[in-house]
């Protein structure tokens, strides 16, 4: 994400916009502002947006016709609906669409805030997902990979998809658990019904139990109206819990009787609410070591894990990366204006030695940068960040009489070996960044400022 993250304000009544951008630059974040659905889209054409507010209700083009425009361009966009009082239920059917949340006017500044705080951590938080195929392009699942690891994938997606059961997907941050989780709603027999993502780490610990199960009037302050939560809202379709590993012990034997009896009760209510919703979990986390650590109970790991689906890294699967690169560098041209052809070979080589700790997440930004700085019509090692294109990249680019040569091959060793030694350091502390600092011995604030020089991003 940029340094300051950007909210798209979309509301027909000014005095609302002003009232909403006064509150909101209160936030770390630039307010952006448009009128109706059509300038929405435009100005989503011209910036980097990461969070929408937009009113339901606007001429030429309304809320919930925009929402479906922005859910088929980036369906990881976190879009918040305001709503009056009347229209609540069409509010419900836009989350069912693909919205985020939603708000209901006449509002409460801290309700309104915690959301977008809420949205804008569920951006941070979000995993990497390989991109859909280009049109034209047949790809299996919308899934771009032919290795054999993904051969393993797809395998298993052919045998369980279009089943209810319950799937456990595990994997490192960026291999892509949204869109297999994605994959599995679309071809199952509920593709047409709501498909509801929760990511488990962007929601605080004292409103998880009000986001899954919704709560009624007056049930604790704030609470000016009752609402649904992610269960209720995928009632007849698909739940995906993303990080479920990062659900507080306390919650989790209240989500395991939501999984088992399919009824729960809404925070502050009295009546007891069934639901048919098929589970989907995913988790960066070993739950079998967290069971061992208490951290996670086993019952509920149990009720998870009835299919599994490991998602490989993208090191595992480096045949992988010249097709993703051309997609990325399609995507990219289009984006930024630019006619980069493709990679040189001695860069690709460089692409395919890399150990990629961000995995697919961190060759698209690589790619990004590449086709925004590449001097030529083709991406060279020169063209590659040091610590990516490492010594075949210095050698390349140093002349061979060239007394800084050797230099540049030990700094870029160097660098290889601290980028794995933090990596590693990461991993082992579930990317906890002060636990993490104690393993190696360095400040907290060292820790941040190399990961950020190595473009490690904090989870």
């Amino acid at each position: 994400m940029a340094e300051r993250p950007q909210v798209l304000i979309v509301d027909d009544e000014p005095n609302m916009r002003r009232v909403l951008a006064a509150l909101l630059e209160r936030e770390p974040c630039d307010v952006l502002q448009a009128n109706d659905g059509l300038e929405a889209l435009q100005v989503l054409d011209d910036n980097v947006v990461h969070v929408v507010v937009a009113d339901l209700r606007m001429p030429n083009m309304d809320g919930m016709e925009l929402l479906k425009k922005v859910v088929a361009r980036d369906p990881n966009l976190p879009f918040v609906v305001l709503t009056a009082h009347g229209t609540v239920d069409t509010a419900v059917e836009a989350m069912k669409l693909g919205a985020f949340d939603f708000i209901t006017k006449p509002f409460e500044k801290d309700e309104l805030l915690a959301i977008v705080r809420k949205a804008l951590r569920s951006v941070r938080l979000d995993a990497a997902a390989p991109p859909p195929a280009p049109p034209g392009e047949s790809r299996r699942y919308r899934i771009i990979g032919e290795s054999e690891p993904m051969q393993q994938v797809y395998a298993i997606l052919d045998k369980v998809a279009a089943t209810p059961t319950t799937v456990l997907i595990t994997g490192e941050s960026g291999t892509g658990k949204e869109l297999v989780a994605r994959a599995l709603h679309a071809n199952s027999r509920l593709a047409a019904r709501p498909y509801i993502r929760v990511n488990c780490a962007a929601i605080p610990r004292e409103l998880i139990e009000s986001e899954f199960f919704g709560y009624e009037k007056g049930a604790f302050t704030g609470a000016v109206t009752s609402k649904p939560g992610r269960f209720e809202l995928a009632d007849g379709g698909t739940l995906f819990l993303d990080e479920i590993g990062e659900i507080p012990l306390e919650m989790q034997v209240k989500l395991l009787r939501a999984i088992q009896e399919h009824e729960f009760e809404r925070v502050g209510g009295l009546r007891t609410l069934r639901v048919n919703v098929r589970l989907i979990a995913a988790t960066n986390k070993d739950l079998a070591r967290c069971v061992a650590e208490g951290t996670f109970r086993e019952d509920l790991f149990y009720r998870l894990n009835v299919v599994s689906i490991r998602l490989p890294p993208l090191r595992e699967r480096v045949e992988d990366i010249p097709p993703l690169c051309a997609h990325f560098i399609e995507r990219f041209n289009e984006r930024l204006g630019r006619r980069i052809e493709g990679f040189e070979p001695e860069a690709m080589a460089a692409l395919r030695r890399h150990h990629w700790p961000g995995n697919v997440r961190e060759l698209e930004n690589l790619v990004e940068r590449c086709v925004l700085f590449a001097n030529g019509p083709r991406i060279g090692p020169a063209d590659l960040p040091e610590t990516v294109r490492g010594a075949a990249g210095a050698s390349s680019a140093a002349a061979p009489d060239d007394p800084l040569a050797l230099k540049s091959q030990v700094k870029a060793a160097a660098e290889r070996v601290e980028r794995d030694l933090i990596d590693r350091a990461l991993r082992v502390t579930d990317h906890n960044v002060t636990r993490a600092a104690k393993l190696l011995r360095i400040s907290r604030k060292s820790l941040q400022v190399k990961m950020r020089d190595l473009g490690l991003r904090e989870n």
